[in-house]
């Protein structure tokens, strides 16, 4: 059997994520336009790259109608002004979309079939709410194959709670507050910035530009997050403020064979070891990346102690404790989150998996200390999504010291 092509992760931007609603700032914008914006940002960085190399065009929508609908992986490359030799489609995993738009495309690197391919993900959940218009097969629910309340994603997150006591509303509600305090001093040192594409926006008072993300809420307490009402049942233990809110946004990451980003003058930020799904019981989704990091860990030869930055995706803040604690890590573990998470910057489901991939990217750049990384994520309907990055600016020395 021949070996596989290395594959790696030359880049990655994103559009600055909004509030969902006719109050957010995207109210007025396309879903399309968000992910044309994005990539025409990401080719624009990197000027080396000949448009008609691009082998394919992955995007990602969980909802997949009206502005967010019609093949977007070739829409969207139309409308960048990528050639029209360039092919493009669309992928639905909910929030691991763009995750996955990452591992298919690298799985056709590998394979030989592609040298350099554009993958992302897009969710405009003011325009559409997650699940809008879906019909559920009645078979789930009246042959028992699945509970009703497998759809309500914060139903599911209390059945963590359930599941798991030591996992309690207060460490949950430390953690939504420290992904917030995290976030907002990342913005203070400049490390967010870089990677966001400006957007025009309409507003009522007339055309503005989006710079930075609408969520954030940097004033955030435990008195306050433990005032909030548990809307999923009653004295229950998730709220808005320890969960991710509903949002709207795009990401679009480069990623090519190592051949050709060394014939393209392209600079690799990370070099693909494994990744792995994994299913779980619908009803308690958001355990799902432990099992898909577990067999993701297995599949590199690697352990969990070989890991020195996470990004986790922070769906519900029980989400992620259920997930240090099956390993052992400490809530406060400076490896986990560095620059907070989706509690704070927001969720825009299928966009999400590669804004983890940014973050870290970026981080590696500054920890040539740090060997491996890990991105992951819970995924609607009961599974797991887990990606197992090596930093090419890793340094034995760096790591001694």
């Amino acid at each position: 059997m021949a070996e596989r092509t290395e594959v790696v992760f030359v880049d990655g931007v994103r559009t600055p994520f909004g509030r969902a609603g006719d109050k957010g700032m995207y109210w007025k914008t396309r879903a399309d336009d968000l992910v044309v914006k994005a990539m025409k940002g990401l080719l624009e960085r990197n000027p080396s790259l000949p448009l008609d190399r691009v082998d394919d065009v992955a995007i990602a929508a969980t909802t997949q109608q009206g502005d967010q609908g019609l093949t977007l992986g070739r829409t969207t490359a139309l409308l960048a002004g990528l050639p029209r030799s360039v092919p493009g489609f669309a992928i639905d995993r909910m929030c691991a979309g763009a995750m996955t738009s990452v591992t298919t495309l690298a799985g056709g690197i590998a394979f030989g079939a592609y040298d350099v391919a554009i993958a992302g993900g897009v969710e405009h959940m003011g325009r559409h709410p997650m699940g809008f218009n879906a019909d559920p097969n009645p078979r789930f629910v009246a042959e028992k194959l699945v509970s009703g309340e497998a759809l309500n994603m914060g139903n599911t997150a209390e059945r963590i709670h359930d599941r798991f006591p030591r996992l309690t509303k207060e460490r949950s509600d430390r953690f939504a507050m420290r992904s917030q305090q995290k976030l907002a001093a990342a913005y203070d040192a400049g490390q967010i910035q870089p990677d966001l594409v400006p957007v025009a926006i309409a507003t009522d008072e007339g055309w503005g530009l989006a710079t930075r993300d609408e969520a954030p809420r940097p004033e955030t307490t435990m008195e306050g997050l433990a005032s909030l009402r548990t809307p999923f049942r009653p004295h229950g233990r998730v709220t808005a403020g320890n969960s991710s809110g509903l949002n709207d946004g795009a990401t679009v990451s480069l990623l090519a064979s190592s051949q050709a980003a060394d014939e393209l003058g392209l600079t690799p930020k990370m070099r693909l070891v494994s990744f792995a799904f994994a299913g779980v019981e619908p009803e308690i989704m958001g355990i799902g990346p432990v099992p898909s990091t577990e067999k993701a860990l297995r599949k590199a030869g690697l352990t969990i102690a070989d890991i020195g930055l996470f990004e986790l995706n922070e769906a519900f803040a029980v989400q992620v404790l259920s997930l240090l604690d099956h390993f052992g890590i400490d809530d406060d573990d400076p490896r986990v989150n560095p620059w907070g998470g989706a509690i704070a910057v927001g969720h825009p489901l299928a966009s999400s998996g590669v804004r983890l991939m940014i973050q870290l990217a970026r981080q590696f750049e500054q920890r040539p200390d740090v060997r491996y990384g890990l991105t992951a994520m819970c995924v609607g309907l009961g599974q797991g999504g887990s990606v197992i990055w090596e930093n090419p600016h890793y340094s034995r020395k760096a790591a001694r010291s």
